[in-house]
């Protein structure tokens, strides 16, 4: 029998640059503020012409802690008192944010 073969998503450039980063996202009274746990988040909550298994594009993603992530992953819920809606917003704003820091890093072109 084969062995089945498992495949990881392609760490990019901009995957990359989450190392030690800021949470962008700072889910209140769940950011657990630990850049020795961030990663780039894909939101599974947006249809960013995405199908069933693939993620958004790093474009569309922000730097998050591994506490943020679980909420924005739904694996932990969302902050008392937080909608749907304002999570969703939250993490529209940690994108810009990731995308100011991208930016100076050279690594996304920002359109004024």
């Amino acid at each position: 029998m084969k062995a089945r073969k498992t495949s990881k998503p392609k760490m990019t450039k901009i995957r990359a640059s989450a190392r030690d980063q800021e949470c962008t996202l700072r889910f209140p009274q769940v950011c657990n503020h630990r850049t020795d746990t961030t990663v780039l988040c894909h939101s599974n909550q947006l249809k960013d012409g995405k199908g069933m298994g693939l993620k958004a594009p790093d474009t569309r993603a922000a730097y998050g802690c591994s506490a943020c992530h679980d909420v924005l992953d739904g694996r932990a819920p969302r902050p008392a008192g937080m909608t749907h809606e304002q999570m969703l917003e939250r993490f529209k704003a940690a994108v810009r944010l990731t995308h100011q820091v991208l930016a100076r890093k050279g690594l996304l072109k920002v359109e004024e």
